[in-house]
Order: C-alpha cells, then structure tokens, then sequence
C-alpha cells in the first residue's frame, strides 16, 4: 500500500498515522518532534567518555510548546539496550500510557522508534526530560521541555527580554553501564568526579583544582535586560547550591506553578528539581561573573572539586572573570537554614498558570483527608545477598509488563495492590506492590527520610501540595505545623536526612503512577511504587484506552508485530498530512 507517494508502511506505522491525523484535526494545535538517542564521545571533564546524547546533542535540544499542545514525540532508539523517555512534571491528563516507565510502558528495543502521543493539558513551565531506565540518565539523554502561557493567559511579571537553559547535575567519568555494574556488586557509587553545567566542565577558576582545557559554558548577556533563567538538577544524587557571583536570583516559578517573587542570592536545588529566576543585569561589566553550582551537605574541603562553574559575560564585559567563587551557605550556626529557604517557597494564589481564574483558587486546606500513607526510607538494606533500597520495607521489583496492559488483557498476579500504609516491623523483601489509591480521593503523603543522605521524591502525573518539612520524627501533632494557605505545588519535593515533608494530593488523574525517589541510585535500588486510580465508573470518558501503537513486552511480548523504523517527518508532518488529507 503507498500513501500520497510514501514506501509501504507497516500496519503499525499506519496505525500511529491514523491516529496522529485525529490530534491534527482537534481543537487544539498539534506538534510533532522527533529525537534520536545515540551514543557519541565527548569529554566533559577533560577525560573521554561515551554519552547519551539526543538528536547528537548533549544535553538534548529543547521541547518548546504551549499549554494545551497535542504533541507527538517519535523517539528512535539508536542505542545498544532498551530505551524509555519519561517527561518529568508533564501530567499526562488521563492518559498514563505515555508516561515513559516501566509500570506504564514497554521500552523501545534497539534499532525501533516508538511515538509519544500526549496533550500538555492545562499546564504551564519549566521541565525535563530522560531516560528512565537502566541508570541511563547518570550518561546524559536530558534535555528541557518548556510549555510557554497562551497568548491570553498574562504571565504575572513583565515579559523576560529572553530566556537561558541551565542544565546542572553531578558527574562521573564512568559511563551508566559501570555505574549500575557497582551498584549491582553492593557497592556505593562514591563521590562524583565533579558538576557539569549544560554538559559542560567547570571554568578554571582555580588552576588547582581544574585542569587546563576544558571546555566551559558562556551566557551571553546584554546589560539592563532582565532573563528568565531556567534550572534544573539533572544529576544522579546531589543537591547543588546555584548562584550568580553579585545577582539576585528573582524567584518565579517551580515545576509548573508560579510562586511568590522573593529575592535570592543563592538557592539549593535538589535532584530532579527545576526552577525559573528572574535575573536583571543590573552590575557594571568591568567583568565577566561567574555562574556556579556547587555539592551541599558533604565535606566542603573534599568535595571542592564537584563544582560546576560557568561564566555570565555582559556584551560590554572588559574582563575575564577572576578571583573566588562566591561563597556556598554557611549552615554551621543555622541547620535548618536551607530547610527555612524551602518553606519560603509558596505559591502565589493571586496569579493565573494555564488557565484564566487563578491557580490559588483550589482551597486545598479545606479538604478532608480521605487517605494517610507514610512512607519511610532507611540506608540500603541487604535482600537475599543484595543491595537494595526499599520504601517501607519493600524493594520495588522492575515489572516486565505494564500494569494498566496487564488489567485490559485480564492477567492475573502481575502486581500486587498491597502496599502498606505505613512501615511494617517485618524483614525486608522484594516484591511488586502498588498502592491501591482511590479515584477522587485527597490523599496525605508522609515522606520520613530515616537515612543520612538528603533525598528527594517525585510523583508523575500530579502535583502536590508541599505543605511540610521537619526534622525527627512525624507524627498526627505535626498537622498543627502545616501550611494550608498558600503551599508551593510541585511533582519533585526534597526530604531532609532523619526529617519528614508532608504532601497533600487530590487524585482526579486516572491511570498507574509511579512515585519513586529521583536521586538515581535508590530509584535504580528499587526505592519507587506506583499509585493505581482506577474510577470504578470507568465509560471511557476519564481515562484513555491504550494507544494504537501500543507496545507489548512481558507476558503479551506474543502480541507485538515486527517494527520498521519510519521517518516522523514525512509520516507525521504537518504538511504531509496535509496533503494526504486534504
């Protein structure tokens, strides 16, 4: 069969065409990308090592869209292993299927491509995309994805005279595959071989501690203008402090929702986080300034090296940048400092996100609870000889077929719908246990961080409500200490060492859910569970069959038909279609 001139196409390719040509006809605009992941050599830190790159970039090049986008993403498997993209903080209203890990996807074997089909419904911001599976991301594959306001929906500061990516994450010189090898034999990763700032190695600030010959990033800038600067900690397990030698950093928004604009000359950024800041160019340039990302919460004398330094040059600039970094926070007198600069971020209710009323409106404080889980991480436990890392004692087993495909094809003992509520005084185990959650429920989350490292957590498809963080213990007491009022609303939150944060989230979102730690070693450990919301009314209004071009892997891999890659551009561009259809 040809189609308007095109070579003959598998029945799957047809299928994805079918239904891509539906979105292109919907009421909102459509948009197609198409990203290749492969290998390539580069040398970040002066040392020459394979990486993941996306389209042959490292990081990869920006998803630009606007909210309420239907957005096809053909993705091309041009690796040596199994490949699964996630989009960190993007929602997926009803439609999980794409969500890009394994409790909701099959990978995409090597050699195939397979396209992402989603709507960026009601939402706004500055986020991220990965790979998800085999510790792939600790080599690269990232890259931002903004969802730019409607023209009618006003932004709540003026608008930015431009906008800058800034990419940040510890680093090793190994690549993922001997990386998840140590972590395989029980052994600890140890300290990063330094921070890389949109793929790139420090500014030889100091000719001690930096080698000679590495390349660096450079913002340029013009003098007067105010940017919007996006951050996001894309590394493996370390929080970073970033901060602009002699700027203020304005902040404006986090992970899709606007907050109250309160000045900053230096912010911690956990794993997995992104922030927008406002920063004007208001100093003199008698010299470049330096851009700096360093490790929080580690011996600062051993850690000096494990610092991202890149360098902010006015077009008017007479100088280099020279002398001392500015410094890191001193928490030596104030532990709860950085903790205190987390509950200074809150949302401002006043402003609009994707929508016209404003996003504070949801008065979440108000809400009965319908369903309390806490969830405790303690240091790696030993599992049948193992290393593994477990929430509430359970090692999550990295499931072979997909949940929701496992329940329309009726299999029976793929999963578990088990999860406990709070910890067991049991020993620990492996298993796949999903939480069963209630659609519609308002569910109260309490992350207690038993270990001694700082971690963070993520949620895919919800944001949630971060209405508290304390140290030791928590308990029904600690309610008295939440914010009710005006709570920053996220995807991504941080869990201080031997502390607890609370989170509140209301589960109007069908589909499985997966909630894991985002620093890259305990999610690889088996540190993550998934949330099932299944509305028992279920009439194929709430939540999206599976799509057309399902993949089937596990118990279904009988299912799945022989794949040829095809081009997205000449099957899926708008053009095309156009002229297919027209």
């Amino acid at each position: 069969m040809a189609l308007c001139g095109f070579s003959m196409l598998s029945l799957f390719s047809y299928l994805q065409f079918a239904l891509l040509a539906s979105f292109c006809f919907a009421a909102d605009p459509f948009v197609s990308n198409e990203l290749h992941v492969s290998y390539i050599t580069v040398s970040p830190l002066g040392v020459p090592q394979q990486v993941i790159a996306v389209n042959g970039k490292f990081p990869g090049p920006p998803i630009n869209v606007t909210t309420n986008n239907n957005l096809a993403v053909n993705v091309y498997n041009e690796l040596d292993e199994d490949l699964l993209l996630t989009w960190s903080g993007i929602q997926m209203r009803r439609n999980s299927w794409q969500d890009g890990v394994l409790g909701t996807n099959c990978p995409i074997p090597p050699k195939w491509n397979w396209t992402y089909q989603f709507q960026v419904k009601d939402q706004i911001g500055s986020f991220f995309y990965f790979p998800s599976i085999n510790f792939q991301r600790a080599s690269g594959g990232f890259g931002p994805f903004i969802i730019n306001n409607r023209e009618i929906i006003p932004i709540p500061f003026a608008q930015p005279d431009g906008d800058i990516v800034i990419m940040i994450g510890d680093w090793y010189t190994q690549n993922h595959t001997a990386l998840r090898t140590a972590l395989d034999a029980g052994k600890s990763l140890g300290m990063p071989d330094g921070v890389l700032i949109n793929g790139k190695g420090p500014f030889r600030y100091n000719t001690t501690l930096v080698p000679d010959g590495i390349e660096y990033e450079t913002f340029n800038v013009d003098p007067g203008k105010t940017y919007r600067i996006r951050v996001h900690n894309v590394g493996i397990s370390t929080t970073l402090n970033f901060r602009i030698q002699n700027h203020n950093l304005l902040l404006a928004e986090t992970e899709g929702y606007y907050t109250i604009q309160s000045n900053y000359t230096q912010f911690d950024i956990h794993v997995g986080q992104s922030y927008s800041f406002l920063v004007t160019m208001d100093q003199n340039a008698s010299s470049d300034y330096y851009v700096v990302a360093s490790a929080r919460f580690v011996n600062e004398s051993l850690w000096q090296m494990v610092t991202g330094v890149a360098i902010l040059h006015y077009s008017n600039s007479k100088g280099s940048a020279a002398g001392p970094l500015p410094p890191p926070p001193d928490d030596v007198y104030d532990k709860e400092a950085s903790m205190n600069q987390a509950r200074s971020v809150r949302q401002n209710t006043s402003a609009s996100g994707a929508r016209p009323n404003p996003q504070g409106s949801f008065h979440y404080g108000q809400i009965n609870i319908t369903d309390t889980y806490m969830l405790k991480v303690v240091p790696p436990e030993t599992i049948n000889g193992k290393t593994q890392a477990t929430i509430n004692g359970i090692s999550f087993v990295k499931p072979e077929t997909p949940f929701r495909l496992a329940d329309q094809h009726n299999l029976r003992g793929i999963y578990k719908l088990d999860f406990p509520s709070k910890p067991m005084n049991r020993s620990p185990m492996t298993d796949i246990s999903l939480i069963n959650a209630t659609y519609k429920g308002f569910i109260e989350i309490v992350l207690q961080n038993n270990d001694t490292i700082m971690q963070t957590f993520h949620i895919d498809g919800y944001s949630a409500f971060v209405v508290g963080y304390s140290y030791g213990n928590w308990s029904e007491d600690s309610r008295n200490s939440y914010n009710k009022w005006d709570a920053i609303s996220r995807c991504t939150v941080q869990v201080y060492p031997e502390a607890w944060t609370a989170i509140l989230i209301s589960l109007d979102n069908p589909g499985v859910w997966n909630l894991r730690s985002e620093n890259l070693d305990k999610w690889y450990l088996g540190q993550e569970t998934y949330l099932r919301i299944v509305n028992p009314e279920e009439n194929g209004k709430t939540e999206m069959a599976a799509p057309a071009n399902v993949l089937y892997c596990g118990a279904l891999k009988s299912l799945q038909p022989e794949q040829h890659q095809s081009s997205a551009t000449s099957i899926f561009g708008a053009e095309n279609l156009a002229g297919c259809l027209g």
